[in-house]
């Protein structure tokens, strides 16, 4: 048998760890910056901090969030509205769900915290609808469905909608009609787009739906008489659809992605929004195979993910990165790519990595210098003039 050789670490260029010393910690950066010289989560979330300052550091990188999850019900809203105001993304992709919850709070209303003792019969006959420990109004989502109409009938009905342009408008609407913070409020000033790969999969693609039955609602009665009922009315009213074409959103986020230098994406959850942003390499790549073309397979440079699910469990919400590079779909690290991830409850993990970000924005505010300054987003045109060109591309 072979001899044990007894080597210290350092021999070998391993890094060591150091014990996390409170009196050594005067920040959130400092603590954050401390938990990755730890083990296990606590180190997985300061290598997510380490990557997510880099993606933002990055001048050449266009980053993309997704958001899935109850976030907004959880009172996360205001850290998306800030991530926005302050340039660390350009490119959110969500659910339909976490936007209209968030619609609900931009608008003035509130969520509340559940009382164990009412049970869900009791929930239901008072109009209080349950996302585990929290309570959204339906009356609420009655004044959402309320401010989504109001937007839509301002629209021209001979352009076919898309999330990307619903969305826009509604910002437009919470910008010039309602005060206060809002995801799509912050997103229309700073004229980042806003996609909802599954629409229809929410309270919003339901309001648009009812918008056109409302619409032909008299055409379908007449359709119907009086023999079939209400019942007959409503088939009738399913043949009248909105003119909506989801294609519009897949296409307008290709060529965003195709005109950046560099990629990053950060990731809360997982579901379609995590999957529909990180399918455009593919989309292009079988594009190439298929059409004869020979344009560049875009791919993720960067890359951070919050979600506690495990990649053993075989979902899209799991999958780890590197899994995603034999998809094309991602820079594998030999080639500089840079992924981190976190399986933990972001509405643990989240808040913690945005007070390091805000403070690691001010420390480099205030120690400018000719490369410090390039890369903020500060170079970015005026608010109004980013608005009116991303109205003109409407």
């Amino acid at each position: 048998m072979q001899a044990r050789e007894f080597r210290d670490g350092a021999e070998d260029g391993l890094d060591a760890l150091e014990p996390l010393d409170p009196d050594r910690i005067g920040s959130f950066t400092d603590l954050i910056r401390a938990m990755r010289k730890t083990a296990f989560g606590g180190r997985r979330v300061g290598e997510a901090f380490d990557v997510l300052c880099a993606m933002i550091d990055d001048p050449d990188c266009m980053v993309v969030m997704t958001l899935s999850g109850a976030m907004t019900i959880a009172k996360m809203g205001t850290i998306i509205s800030r991530m926005i105001d302050e340039g660390m993304v350009q490119v959110v992709i969500s659910t339909g769900a976490l936007v209209a919850h968030g619609l609900s709070e931009s608008t003035g209303k509130q969520h509340y915290r559940h009382d164990p003792t009412m049970s869900d019969v009791e929930l239901f006959r008072k109009g209080y609808n349950r996302v585990y420990d929290t309570l959204e109004m339906e009356a609420n989502l009655n004044y959402v469905e309320h401010v989504v109409t109001q937007t839509l009938k301002r629209l021209d009905h001979g352009t076919p909608l898309s999330s990307e342009r619903l969305t826009h408008e509604l910002g437009k609407t919470l910008h010039e009609e309602f005060e206060g913070t809002g995801i799509l409020k912050s997103a229309y000033e700073q004229a980042v787009p806003v996609y909802i790969p599954a629409f229809t999969d929410s309270e919003m693609g339901l309001d648009v739906g009812i918008w056109a039955m409302r619409e032909s609602l008299d055409k379908a009665r007449a359709e119907a008489a009086k023999r079939d009922g209400d019942l007959g009315v409503l088939k009738a009213l399913h043949r009248y659809l909105p003119s909506y074409n989801p294609y519009l959103d897949l296409n307008s986020y290709t060529d965003k992605i195709m005109s950046a230098k560099r990629l990053g994406i950060f990731t809360i959850g997982g579901g379609v929004p995590r999957n529909w942003a990180q399918q455009v390499g593919p989309y292009i790549e079988i594009g190439n195979l298929r059409l004869g073309l020979d344009a560049k397979p875009p791919r993720f440079q960067y890359g951070v993910r919050i979600c506690p699910e495990p990649d053993y469990w075989g979902g899209l919400s799991g999958c780890t990165y590197q899994e995603g590079i034999s998809w094309g779909k991602f820079v594998p690290p030999t080639d500089g790519g840079r992924f981190a991830e976190v399986l933990s409850d972001a509405t643990v993990v989240w808040p913690l990595l945005m007070m390091g970000l805000l403070e690691h924005r001010r420390a480099r505010r205030r120690k400018p210098s000719a490369d410090s300054v390039r890369s903020m987003r500060s170079v970015r045109p005026p608010r109004a003039k980013r608005r009116a060109a991303a109205d003109r591309h409407r």
